[in-house]
């Protein structure tokens, strides 16, 4: 024993532990053996580890499996964890044993060893073991996969939701604002039929809507848990009524609905839940990536571009052109784009390596997880606000650019035929006129037939111009 470590103990013999970390000979193991990435579980994880730590210890003294004082000692270390109080006391890599036993020893120890302090013992004499208190009715098989449904739950209701939801109203807002302004529609990146500004936005928000109702379908198999399972699936050395009782609790302290998992065989040999739930963070993303691709085309220019949208100056966008504005917030979302779907390869990839009675990916499915809702709660946020919110439209652009249109001659089909229709927007685009000018020119219209057939506003409705339906 020194000024700078203490000794503890496992199976393995003693380990020198620096002398004020709350961790034990474990977790001292894992950071010498997995110096691997630098990265470290986050606030979300953490946080979930002591949730499932404090509502085992909550069903255990219900069940008089752990004594009421030492289960009181956990729970109130248990609450320091959940509130980030010890953070710094979890500093085991990502990339680690596929169980993630490391990370459960980690907060086993650090709980255990915080409890003691509590309880009124010293650190390392273990009055409260990691073991036989903390981890009772307990395997780091069923403890992590809980552990990443809670933190990805969370992660989802507690942020990601809230932040679409954002996004949503911004899109929606926008939608209204832009209603009247009418433009040029675009497929293929080429002139099309016209189309108002807010029909577009209106596109924004329903993909933003459908990516809310992707993530909520995914929900229900992530409130399943795994505690209770123990090693296998079995649930040896565990009571009968502890699954239940605990995510009661789990449910309790995190405001979001958990169940005992329908089968627990399949809750810790594979996590589908997970690659699932995934796969709508990825379309989630992909949805994203399609709006801010969109808004930057839209706002190109500002003179030589598409130049439909003014967008926010949000800062300078170059070192070397001055005045030079780019849409960085846009950008910042097609680059969270990419991540996710880097992670999701991850997630997927782990979610289908499973051997027989355990899945040995779940650290590196946690991880991806959490940090793909991180990102688009972040960025669906920071879009919403110092972007979308921030867009205007230029409106005599747009009424200029569609009033030139080639595509307006699609309203002129049902009355002059295809081929006439076809031989007006050419003759209009070689010549600089409109579309307008031509037909009448031509003879195939009036001038009155062509003001109400080639109504920019009125080829945004449903109908055949110039005929009574």
């Amino acid at each position: 024993m020194s000024d700078d470590y203490r000794i503890e103990e496992d199976s393995l013999g003693e380990m020198r532990v620096p002398a004020d970390a709350y961790w034990g000979a474990q977790t001292q193991r894992a950071l010498e053996n997995f110096p691997i990435s630098g990265i470290t579980f986050g606030r979300r994880f953490v946080r979930a580890l002591g949730v499932v730590k404090k509502a085992a210890a909550q069903a255990n003294r219900d069940l008089g499996l752990v004594p009421d004082d030492k289960a009181d000692a956990i729970v109130a270390a248990a609450d320091e964890v959940i509130a980030g109080d010890h953070d710094d006391q979890f500093p085991v890599d990502v990339f680690q044993t596929g169980s993630g036993t490391s990370s459960n020893m980690n907060a086993n120890e650090v709980i255990a060893n915080r409890a003691t302090e509590i309880y009124g013992g010293d650190l390392g004499t273990r009055e409260i073991h990691p073991n036989d208190h903390v981890n009772f009715g307990q395997s780091s098989n069923d403890v992590i996969p809980t552990a990443m449904h809670v933190a990805s739950l969370e992660a989802v209701e507690k942020d990601l939701l809230p932040a679409l939801d954002t996004l949503r109203e911004a899109l929606e807002a926008k939608e209204e604002e832009f209603d009247g302004v009418v433009k040029t529609g675009r497929t293929h990146l080429q002139d099309a039929t016209p189309v108002r500004l807010g029909q577009e936005f209106g596109g924004y928000r329903t993909q933003v809507e459908k990516g809310l109702a992707r993530v909520d379908y995914a929900r229900d198999h992530l409130s399943e848990l795994a505690l209770g399972g123990t090693a296998v699936g079995t649930g040896l050395n565990t009571h009968s009524e502890f699954p239940e009782k605990a995510a009661e609790y789990i449910s309790e302290e995190t405001g979001v609905s958990f169940r005992e998992a329908d089968n627990h065989f399949e809750a810790q040999a594979a996590h589908d839940a997970m690659s699932e739930a995934h796969g709508a963070l990825r379309t989630i993303a992909g949805s994203l990536n399609k709006i801010a691709n969109d808004l930057r085309l839209l706002a190109s220019g500002p003179r030589n571009g598409l130049g439909e949208l003014e967008q926010p100056e949000n800062q300078p966008g170059s070192s070397i052109m001055p005045g030079k504005i780019n849409p960085v917030v846009a950008e910042a979302v097609n680059q969270v784009h990419k991540q996710v779907v880097g992670n999701d390869a991850a997630v997927s990839a782990g979610a289908a390596e499973g051997q027989i009675d355990l899945n040995l990916y779940k650290p590196v499915l946690a991880h991806n997880f959490l940090e793909s809702a991180e990102l688009l709660a972040n960025s669906a946020e920071v879009f919403a606000e110092k972007f979308v919110r921030k867009l205007e439209a230029n409106e005599e652009h747009c009424e200029a650019q569609v009033e030139q249109s080639m595509a307006l001659a699609t309203a002129l089909n049902p009355h002059i035929g295809y081929d006439k229709a076809s031989k007006a927007a050419k003759a209009a685009l070689a010549e600089g006129k409109t579309v307008r000018e031509v037909v009448v020119e031509k003879g195939y219209l009036s001038e009155e037939e062509a003001d109400e057939i080639i109504d920019p506003e009125a080829m945004t409705h449903r109908g055949i111009l110039g005929r009574d339906e």
